[in-house]
């Protein structure tokens, strides 16, 4: 268990809070490009505790600047982007793209008021159909480019959900791998048999017979073994990983995911399912293809939690334990070590930080930064995987379809499957 004061030090994410303070030495994406794709186009966000209006202005570059005016306080989610700018509904303050005020109409020429005058203002760039931003001290390192971002000839979905919960619950999920064989396993087992459904198709479980965890040098690499299987299987001998701090890598040979944890403040996360789907039969993806952009349903219309699906599973899990879950009362277990690793590596990574140092995933070489190639199991759902058939069907219930939109080739529709 931690203290309270330790388990506060891990899940505020507020300016001048330690975690506040590394996890500002980042990158997140904050919305997908295609939210903001026409010029004129204005966003509220919310990133580490700070109400942000996200804007495309004229000359079709992004911009990001505190929600407020600093004249009379107006939202500017309602301003208008100009050629170089943002300019306030009320009274035509015009604010640059990093927040500088570079015009006031009713004020003298002569006055230098303007120069006096600026809001929160922070760098945007896109990648791979999202939008990121960075809000920690200059120079900012690189804009880490993770394999699926920029992998070629690959169907790319980006689903999304607001959950009212803090992000560090949903970090150590990803660190808790016999979850699966429960939430995931017998929990489905559950909910398919209240359904009526045959009893062929729900006996999905397999027991864990090993886990492990190494850290590399992007984050900590997650391993098991089941019933039926050897440490020569894939999820064993290769695993997947998890990317420091707020990103977890998981797919099969068809379709490889990020999931990407983005808190907004302490008690809400934004989270992403970044997905790519590879195409079979030598099909080819033009370069602009677009990427398909949803929402994960978190609760159904009687307000009751979404549980026949796997991301729904894990969503309420993780609201459950609370907005912030009460770390001091916990009592964890031998299969809880990937969970104390990573805490372990959140407060290594806060001391380098208040040493001076870059903390672990902060690239600042360009040529490093080309092309970061993540290991990746390619075969989850062989003989011995935990989900197979009706529960890895089931877990994309709420995706695109992607057979309707694979219309993908010049020459008309393409016919084959994904």
């Amino acid at each position: 268990m931690l203290t309270q004061e330790q388990n506060q030090t891990l899940t505020q994410v507020g300016a001048g809070t330690p975690m506040g303070d590394l996890l500002r030495r980042y990158w997140h994406p904050i919305a997908a490009s295609s939210e903001v794709e026409k010029i004129g186009t204005t966003k509220k966000v919310k990133l580490l505790g700070e109400e942000l209006v996200l804007f495309r202005d004229k000359s079709n570059n992004l911009g990001l600047v505190g929600d407020r005016c600093a004249h009379r306080g107006v939202s500017l989610e309602y301003g208008f982007p100009t050629e170089c700018g943002i300019r306030c509904q009320y009274h035509g303050w015009l604010y640059d793209r990093l927040g500088q005020c570079t015009d006031q109409p009713n004020e003298p020429e002569t006055s230098n008021f303007k120069n006096k005058i600026k809001i929160a203002g922070y760098e945007v760039k896109e990648l791979g159909g999202l939008v990121f931003a960075y809000m920690g001290p200059a120079p900012a390192p690189e804009l880490p480019k993770w394999d699926l971002f920029v992998k070629d000839n690959v169907i790319r979905t980006i689903g999304f959900a607001v959950i009212p919960c803090n992000w560090m619950q949903i970090m150590e999920n990803s660190l808790d791998p016999t979850h699966l064989e429960w939430l995931h396993g017998h929990y489905f087992e559950h909910v398919f048999e209240q359904q009526g459904r045959p009893q062929e198709e729900w006996k999905i479980t397999k027991h864990h017979l090993k886990i492990g965890f190494d850290e590399f040098d992007w984050g900590i690499i997650k391993r098991r073994v089941l019933e039926g299987q050897t440490e020569e299987n894939e999820d064993w001998a290769i695993g997947h990983p998890i990317v420091f701090p707020t990103m977890l890598r998981v797919g099969d040979s068809g379709a490889h995911s990020f999931q990407i944890r983005v808190p907004m403040d302490d008690e809400n996360t934004l989270h992403f399912w970044y997905t790519c789907f590879v195409p079979k039969d030598g099909v080819q993806v033009p370069d602009n293809y677009p990427i398909s952009f949803y929402e994960c349903p978190i609760t159904d219309e009687n307000g009751k939690y979404v549980v026949d699906y796997i991301d729904g599973q894990d969503m309420m899990a993780w609201i459950t334990q609370g907005t912030i879950a009460d770390r001091t009362t916990e009592r964890l277990g031998t299969s809880d070590k990937g969970i104390i690793m990573y805490r372990r590596m959140l407060q290594r990574e806060l001391k380098k930080m208040e040493n001076g140092e870059d903390p672990k995933c902060v690239i600042r070489d360009p040529e490093l930064n080309n092309h970061i190639e993540l290991p990746q199991e390619e075969n989850k759902f062989s003989e011995g995987g935990l989900l197979s058939g009706v529960a890895k069907e089931w877990n994309t219930r709420y995706a695109p379809n992607l057979d309707e939109i694979i219309d993908i080739c010049k020459g008309g529709k393409v016919t084959s499957n994904l």
